[in-house]
């Protein structure tokens, strides 16, 4: 059982957010990328991918920014075929954005392959495509405990290192509700980020 430890907020330093694309995605800190299928999910994250390989101005923001290394995992479309050629059309510097090879494992947002490749590549930003495929196979993404688990961790590492991490996500079929409660799986993947 962990120690009992209290934390005074006197203190705690406040800090400012440290902003990729204000305000929408901050670096140390999860962000979801959530829609309908056929909305332009993958598209955008691959746009944002291209623009910060070549340290070009996101939409919006005239920040001047530096390239940044980019991890981009996909579980959904194939590098050579799909991915490959959107970063070929969004004139992406290809040398900057990286895949951690899943021929032997598949990858889950718990594999430690994540940390050490952000290490190793010196990655500023992570996408994760879709969210589902990453959340690992002994995981119940319907179970609000052992999700909040799984993004506390993967939260822990961008804030650790500093990475804007970005989970792309589908909506569940229904209708009506806000779009924060049409998240597949549990609300704790939008409560988390």
């Amino acid at each position: 059982m962990a120690e009992l430890k209290i934390i005074s907020m006197d203190e705690v330093q406040s800090k400012e957010v440290n902003w990729l694309w204000y305000p929408y995605i901050p670096y140390g800190k999860i962000t979801i990328i959530q829609g309908d299928p056929g909305e332009g999910k993958t598209t955008l994250a691959l746009r944002l991918a291209a623009l910060l390989s070549k340290g070009e101005a996101l939409p919006y923001d005239d920040t001047e920014r530096e390239p940044v290394k980019i991890i981009y995992q996909t579980a959904e479309d194939g590098l050579e075929d799909t991915i490959k050629p959107r970063l070929e059309a969004a004139e992406a510097d290809c040398t900057q954005i990286k895949v951690i090879d899943e021929s032997e494992a598949a990858l889950s947002m718990l594999d430690e392959r994540i940390e050490k490749a952000i290490i190793e590549v010196g990655a500023r930003v992570v996408i994760l495509d879709p969210i589902q495929a990453y959340v690992g196979a002994n995981i119940n993404m319907n179970n609000a405990n052992e999700v909040r688990n799984v993004m506390a961790q993967l939260g822990r590492i961008a804030e650790k290192y500093d990475c804007a991490i970005l989970l792309v996500g589908h909506m569940n079929k229904g209708s009506g509700n806000k779009s924060s409660y049409r998240g597949l799986g549990s609300i704790d993947f939008q409560a988390s980020a």
